[in-house]
């Protein structure tokens, strides 16, 4: 995978127990049900990511992982505020937790599920999307990319 640094401006790091608040703000600002044991979870587990604006320091972005399981990571949610989507910080966050994903010699794929309109934004970054199915599911996509099985960077 190429390598999808931040644009000029924005730095994303690991999530500190002080990003918390901001993070649920971002995820919540983006309709994404998640709540605040998960997120404090991640941040413990160093699988929340956030994305800062240089200038002010103000969280613009956040990520939070869980690992469902020992050998996998999954992207529970990802958001970027509104005035600031479309410059890359998404694309930043989710190839950090990939490459983060990537130095882990347990982890062997990411996923993520997410809505039909995100399809082309999860095959941009490697992964492969499939149809989770019908129902109450219909239009949801599931998305994994292996990891550590010689597509290090």
């Amino acid at each position: 995978m190429p390598r999808r640094d931040p644009p000029d401006g924005f730095t994303v790091e690991p999530a500190t127990p002080d990003d918390r608040l901001d993070i649920l703000r971002v995820l919540d600002a983006a309709m994404l049900e998640t709540d605040a044991e998960t997120v404090a979870a991640a941040i413990d587990a160093g699988a929340a990511l956030v994305a800062r604006f240089d200038r002010t320091d103000a969280v613009v972005g956040a990520l939070v992982a869980v690992r469902p399981d020992s050998d996998r990571l999954h992207v529970d949610a990802v958001a970027v505020r509104r005035p600031r989507r479309g410059r890359g910080i998404g694309t930043a966050l989710v190839a950090t937790a990939v490459r983060q994903a990537d130095r882990d010699p347990v982890i062997d794929v990411v996923t993520a599920e997410f809505d039909a309109d995100l399809a082309e934004f999860y095959r941009g970054l490697g992964f492969d999307v499939v149809s989770v199915g019908d129902g109450e599911e219909a239009g949801r996509l599931r998305g994994s990319r292996r990891v550590g099985d010689g597509s290090r960077n």
